[in-house]
């Protein structure tokens, strides 16, 4: 397999929760770290939905893979962000039989 070129810097993100002071809990995303990879654009389509017009993008984004139980291999419910880009991560596979490569389905959902 030839090596996959990865140009950008995407930051892995988890979700976290933090007392609020009132008994419930304050929703956040914690910064796991900074992962290069290719992102490829596979679909989209309109959303409407809550007063708001949407477009959802499906994506395709492939890293350099981590073994797992490693807090910098990717999971579902994490998400990348790219500056103010945010790509939810929906599910994750190997991309060779090797496991040099991870492949992550991922959403960006875009305001027009």
């Amino acid at each position: 397999m030839k090596p996959v070129r990865l140009n950008r810097a995407l930051q892995l993100e988890a979700p976290s929760r933090a007392p609020d002071g009132a008994g419930g809990y304050l929703r956040g995303w914690s910064v796991l770290g900074t992962l290069w990879a290719r992102i490829e654009a596979r679909s989209g389509r309109d959303l409407d939905g809550m007063g708001a017009a949407l477009s959802l993008v499906r994506l395709r984004i492939t890293l350099r893979a981590a073994p797992p139980g490693s807090t910098m291999r990717p999971a579902p419910e994490q998400r990348f962000r790219e500056g103010a880009r945010v790509y939810a991560i929906r599910a994750v596979r190997e991309l060779d039989p090797g496991g040099r490569y991870l492949v992550c389905e991922a959403e960006e959902e875009v305001a027009r």
